[in-house]
């Protein structure tokens, strides 16, 4: 005999090597793949963010974002430009067609960008990034002062000694307010010494400044020349001189203006458990272990106490590591359990020495696939990790054919049991079904490709699982070819406590894990439980365990072999015989499941609810509310919480719910962190931000879920007067608004209308929250003309304008360095003449012969109001209305099924210059499957050809995948049986890819049946009783790979930890659908195989 399977059996020593290469390669691999908790994922998206401070959305939107819009039209690969036009901001968002090359065409946005010359000069330089991962650790809040000069410079030094702990390469300081100088200077200081804003500006810069002279080359040496004088104090600038009289009389900047050395005029504050606080924000690249930073950060926060001034104290929040042990806990748990669930049905249905070597397939595979996920730069995180648990009992599918088929051949074929019977059947089995393994494992790579191609955030999730299951079925294969044989083939045992032992290694092995708290105290355990069978073994006790222990096995074998022979051969003859009732049977299941579908019994959400260890109330008043408003509003919110946080946890004294709470006024910086989602852009800001978010105990410590306490907060909260926006999100991923509506067109005034007649409606259904929409009425505008009078002097609308900008928003005179900190210099009028209209009356205008007259002899100000953002979507101006949804009452597609039937077409029809559009998770829901369908059906071809293929038949193929439908089928009311568990709330994405995925795996078992059926034929057998014999024959390797499968993915069905939540869909898919798949195999293909044998005699001739 000859072949790599014949070689490698006969040369155990070769196949024992190949085994250990793979071990060692997974093993040496393993420490160099870093640890996170979600994968890195890319976005095909670049950001320009360009500063025009000072100016209203609407000069932001003319003077800049349409200059930008216009560059960039027709770069390559572009899929969508949008922007958005705030006060002093532009930011363009660039998305990019999953094909294109990123890098390129960032190239591309930065030269056309670059070029443009027509920015007004007031604007800053073009920030232009490719987005990326925002990729946190953790965040600390540094509480104590209350002084913000003193809090924010504790704030620096902390950040700057965490910056220099060994690994640790990203560290900033979150929303703290930027330094300023801000030189204040009054109108009658301006007309007593006959100055201007230009005049002073230029003073200033003549005298504050360092500046090289070169060098004098003398004998003794070179020597460099300097001028020093800059200034970087506030005191350093009231020193400088501004003007000089005839007689030598200085005037210093303090004697004409205040110098104010100090803050931003921004309303930015941040409080943690109600002190004020700065928070700092660590962060990792890409390669970088979580791990390693979070122990780094921790143990300096642990020995700060001793250098930090007295008063000082360190929170961490938001620790990333905790999630991710957390989250790799979990599905390690699984894991192991699942493991330990399919060592227990090896055992039971195998004898113990070939279970033992079948199991030994699930190890090697994994260490096989980890050597090539660490080459593919993929690390451990939750995703991957998922995917070695969706694979668990899928891997051990071919070493169960191959060795239930070996084991026939060696015991119950009567062959003498020789080394040489033994090793010649071990070969001969292996033969007979590497062709259905082969094309097997072929099958099921094939249904994982849709998975792996899928588009957006969700489709590079897919991904991940999907390279993980192919690397494994990849080294599963090899195993079962070339190492499995080899080791069935060569009884390396003899005695029946040598043969158990070898299944009890394991078992013991992952039971000692389960119960063990340390490694130390797993490694004390094992050697007390060696010591204990060492003692059992000399006292002969072990021994007699042994042989009662296979007699059992033995019997339960017997029994089931029984059961097969008897009753499932009686129950498979009478579905052949009544054939035609079995197929119509099983399509009244599958229309029967439709109808499930159709009544609502199972609804559909794109992503599951995820419900996050955070509550987050996101407050937003209307644009131009003063600070204090707002501020008094959060404070108000905060102690709400902060009640029912004490009412919480004095409910739940063992495991107090909640542990912090962190509010901000100015911004929104957990939202706006977007769990980790985005890095890049401009985020919005204001005194008419604000959010509060209440930190929770892990999930599954809780005995109040995150979206109770949303609720109660909610409800606590009430109704908030002028609030344009208040919600309160619960969920720790989003790919977008449940319900987001994007109205195009070019008028303004009409968008609104649309938005407000939209949101009315949705909130006329039940479960529809936190309804709002992106049009906001901008802050109170003086629209600015020039008069007639102004003009005969010489004067124009930007001569007025820049002298207005100088007296209010101010001239950035200079820019320093200050350590780390870039400060602005700022001349402008005093804050009491900022702070009143009146101060625009009495200002002076200097005209060019020098003179100055009253602003309102000149100009005209006309009261108003603008918008407080433009967005724009390829050139077109855009109000996106968007809504929540609570799932327990509808889903999203429910509602927009009914309101986009009647209410959205009658309100259009009212507006045709209006579009709409769908965006947010709706809009990624149909890319997704606009994408997933036609690579499905590609898919379901290829299977069919590589089921043709070895089968020489166009017919057999259909019989076998005719189970596919069926898989669908047990998904489906999988999904039904853990709603009713209330282990899950509906089908998601991830459930539709775990349909997918699970074609492929169907049909595994299929083949194998009529793989069969044809040899039976091939040897002589009638049709029906080779059909009849091939299920009995197949049934237990059939009914124990779908077991196994199910078993290795319900420790991750019954997980109800928030780290599991996104996985159980797909893993529901999975495993539901492999079980009924399996009846339908063992009952109805064996009907369809004669079905299709009577349609071939019916068209024969006679």
């Amino acid at each position: 005999m000859s072949g790599p399977i014949a070689w490698f059996a006969r040369n155990h020593i070769a196949a024992n090597l190949l085994l250990g290469a793979i071990v060692m390669a997974g093993l040496v691999s393993l420490p160099s793949m870093s640890q996170k908790s979600f994968p890195d994922l890319d976005f095909n998206l670049i950001t320009v963010s360009v500063l025009y401070l000072g100016a209203a959305p609407e000069e932001v939107e003319e003077g800049v974002c349409i200059r930008v819009e216009e560059a960039l039209d027709g770069i390559q690969g572009v899929e969508k430009i949008s922007s958005s036009a705030i006060e002093g901001v532009c930011s363009v968002s660039v998305e990019l067609l999953e094909t294109a090359d990123a890098s390129k065409a960032l190239g591309d946005v930065k030269n056309r960008v670059d070029a443009i010359d027509t920015f007004p000069k007031e604007t800053e330089k073009p920030v232009i990034t490719l987005v990326t991962t925002e990729r946190s650790v953790m965040d600390i809040a540094v509480t104590g002062p209350t002084d913000e000069h003193e809090l924010k410079a504790i704030g620096q030094q902390v950040r700057d000694e965490i910056a220099s702990l060994r690994g640790v390469t990203q560290v900033k300081l979150s929303n703290a307010r930027p330094y300023e100088i801000s030189i204040e200077i009054s109108e009658v200081s301006l007309r007593r010494y006959g100055l201007t804003f230009q005049q002073v500006a230029k003073a200033i810069q003549a005298s504050s400044l360092d500046l090289p002279g070169g060098s004098i080359k003398t004998e003794g040496g070179e020597i460099l020349l300097r001028t020093k004088g800059q200034a970087y104090r506030g005191s350093e600038f009231e020193q400088l001189v501004i003007l000089t009289a005839a007689d030598g009389t200085r005037v210093y900047l303090r004697d004409l203006a205040e110098v104010v050395d100090g803050f931003e005029d921004t309303e930015q504050k941040l409080w943690f458990d109600g002190q004020p606080a700065a928070l700092i924000r660590v962060a990792r690249t890409a390669d970088q272990d979580v791990l390693k930073i979070s122990n780094a950060v921790k143990n300096y926060i642990s020995n700060s106490i001793d250098h930090l001034p007295e008063g000082v104290e360190l929170t961490i929040w938001n620790d990333g590591s905790v999630f991710l042990r957390e989250r790799l806990d979990t599905l390690f748990d699984s894991a192991r359990q699942g493991f330990l669930l399919v060592l227990i049905l090896l055992a039971l249905f195998l004898r113990p020495r070939l279970s033992f070597w079948v199991s030994v397939g699930v190890p090697v595979a994994f260490m096989g696939a980890i050597f090539l996920a660490s080459l593919l730069g993929m690390s451990i995180d939750g995703i991957s990790t998922f995917g070695f648990i969706l694979v668990l009992g899928i891997l051990v599918d071919d070493a169960v054919v191959v060795g239930e088929r070996v084991y026939s051949m060696q015991y119950r074929s009567g062959l003498a049991p020789t080394d040489e019977n033994l090793l010649t059947a071990a070969i001969d089995g292996t033969r007979q079904v590497s062709v259905p393994v082969i094309f097997g494992v072929l099958t099921t790579a094939t249904a994982f490709v849709p998975v792996m191609l899928g588009p957006g955030s969700i489709g590079q999730i897919q991904s991940v699982i999907a390279t993980i299951v192919l690397c494994c079925l990849a080294f599963s294969l090899i195993e079962s070819q070339l190492i499995l044989p080899a080791h069935l083939g060569h009884k390396s045992v003899s005695s029946e406590g040598g043969e158990v032992g070898l299944m009890l290694v394991p078992l013991l092995g992952i039971i000692l894990w389960e119960v063990s708290w340390s490694g130390r105290s797993y490694l004390a355990l094992a050697i007390a439980t060696l010591g204990v069978f060492v003692a059992w073994h000399l006292q002969g006790g072990y021994q007699r365990f042994a042989v009662e222990l296979i007699d059992r096995q033995q019997h339960f074998s017997d029994g089931l072999e029984n059961l097969i022979q008897q009753k499932f051969r009686r129950l498979v003859t009478k579905a052949t015989e009544a054939r035609y009732v079995t197929a119509g049977a099983a399509l009244a299941v599958f229309i029967t499941t439709i109808g499930a579908i159709s009544g609502g019994h199972m609804p559909f959400s794109f992503f599951p609810s995820i419900p996050a260890d955070a509550v987050t109330a996101r407050l937003t008043m209307p644009l131009g509310t003063s600070a204090t408003v707002t501020e008094n509003i959060v404070d108000s919110i905060r102690a709400v919480g902060e009640d029912l946080g004490n009412e919480l946890n004095s409910m739940h004294p063992g495991a107090p719910p909640v542990t912090h709470i962190l509010a901000a006024l100015g911004g929104q910086p957990v939202s706006n962190a977007g769990g980790g989602i985005f890095a890049g852009g401009a985020s919005p800001a204001g005194g008419h931000l604000a959010e509060v978010t209440m930190q929770l105990i892990p999930g599954d410590q809780r005995e109040i879920s995150t979206l109770e306490i949303a609720q109660q907060w909610r409800e606590a909260v009430g109704v908030v007067p002028d609030v344009v926006e208040l919600s309160f999100n619960a969920s720790s991923f989003s790919v977008g608004a449940e319900i987001d509506m994007q109205l195009e067109g070019s008028d303004m005034d009409e968008l609104r209308i649309v938005a407000t007649k939209i949101r009315e409606r949705l909130a006329d259904y039940p479960g529809v929250v936190d309804i709002g929409d992106s049009f906001r009425a901008g802050k109170r505008e003086i629209k600015l003309e020039i008069l007639p009078a102004g003009e005969a002097l010489g004067l124009t609308l930007g001569m007025l304008a820049m002298q207005v900008r100088q007296s209010f928003y101010g001239e950035e005179v200079q820019r320093i360095q200050r350590g780390r900190d870039d400060v602005k210099v700022m001349l402008r009028y005093t804050a009491s003449e900022r702070r009143t209209l009146g101060a625009l009356d009495q200002m002076r205008i200097r005209t060019l012969d020098g003179s100055e007259v009253p602003f309102a002899t000149v100009a005209r100000a006309t009261l108003g109001r603008g918008f407080s953002a433009i967005k724009r979507i390829d050139g077109r101006r855009v109000v996106n209305v968007t809504a929540d949804v609570d799932r327990t009452v509808i889903t999203a597609n429910e509602i927009l099924a009914k309101f986009g039937d009647g209410p959205v077409q009658q309100i259009m029809r009212d507006h045709p210059r209006v579009s709409a559009s769908l965006e947010g998770a709706q809009r990624e829901q149909s890319e997704t499957f606009s994408s997933l369908i036609p690579l499905f059906v590609l898919a379901l071809f290829i299977i069919y050809a590589l089921l043709a293929i070895p089968l020489r038949s166009y017919g057999q193929p259909l019989i076998i995948m005719s189970v596919i439908p069926f898989a669908f089928v047990g998904a489906i009311w999988g999904h039904i049986i853990m709603k009713a568990l209330g282990l899950l709330d509906s089908l998601a994405i991830m459930s539709i890819m775990g349909i997918v995925a699970a074609s492929g795996v169907v049909v595994n078992s299929s083949l194998v049946l009529v793989h069969a059926v044809n040899q039976r034929r091939a040897e002589g057998m009638s049709v029906t009783d080779a059909v009849i014999e091939a299920a009995v024959s197949r049934c237990r390797p059939i009914l124990l790979t779908s077991l196994t499968t199910f078993a290795g993915l319900t420790p991750l069905l019954l997980n109800q930890s928030v780290q599991a939540g996104v996985l159980i869909p797909m893993a529901t898919s999975v495993a539901w659908g492999v079980m009924l798949a399996t009846v339908v195999t063992l009952l109805v293909v064996p009907a369809g195989y004669l079905i299709l044998e009577d349609a071939g005699s019916r068209r024969s001739p006679r």
